[in-house]
């Protein structure tokens, strides 16, 4: 049996301050990332899976990542905690110690998704940082100052 390649020196630059996010922020998963460092990390790891936490309308209507899997946190139109969020987890992303980043709107519920994750066991947990619509700007309005969207990474609508 052969090891697998060391990772690239891009991928490992990205997982060092992924995990330097996380000592900083005291954060017990392995790390944080940015919306363009998930998507090289995605390009770069054949394992790795983008999972979205935010609602099924938000996935519908505002827009997804193609190839990401919907496990909702909270589900719609309750807004109540998904009480199936690990088992649909295990059943999305079956190998616990392959990277997992989670998505969602601003970065708020892919945290607590990710604490979820590490505490089930995923050794591999991320968060997606700014999330799919970022932060919102002076006039309250989401897509304008950062996000997964507004680096222009791959997203479709519909």
């Amino acid at each position: 049996m052969t090891s697998p390649p060391p990772p690239s020196d891009s991928v490992a630059s990205i997982l060092a301050a992924a995990q330097q996010r996380a000592v900083e922020r005291g954060l017990p998963y392995s790390g944080a990332v940015t919306p363009t460092e998930a998507a090289a990390l995605l390009a770069a790891l054949p394992g790795a899976r983008l999972v979205d936490v935010r609602t099924r309308a938000e996935w519908d209507y505002v827009g997804r990542v193609p190839g990401s899997i919907l496990v909702e946190w909270n589900t719609y139109p309750e807004c109540t905690r998904n009480a199936a969020f690990l088992e649909q987890l295990r059943d999305a992303a079956t190998n616990v110690d392959a990277p997992v980043l989670f998505l969602c709107r601003s970065g708020q519920r892919s945290d607590h998704a990710a604490r979820a994750a590490r505490a089930a066991g995923y050794s591999h947990a991320f968060n997606v940082l700014e999330g799919f619509e970022g932060d919102k700007d002076a006039s309250g309005q989401r897509g304008h100052v950062n996000g997964w969207r507004k680096a222009r990474l791959p997203w479709v609508q519909g």
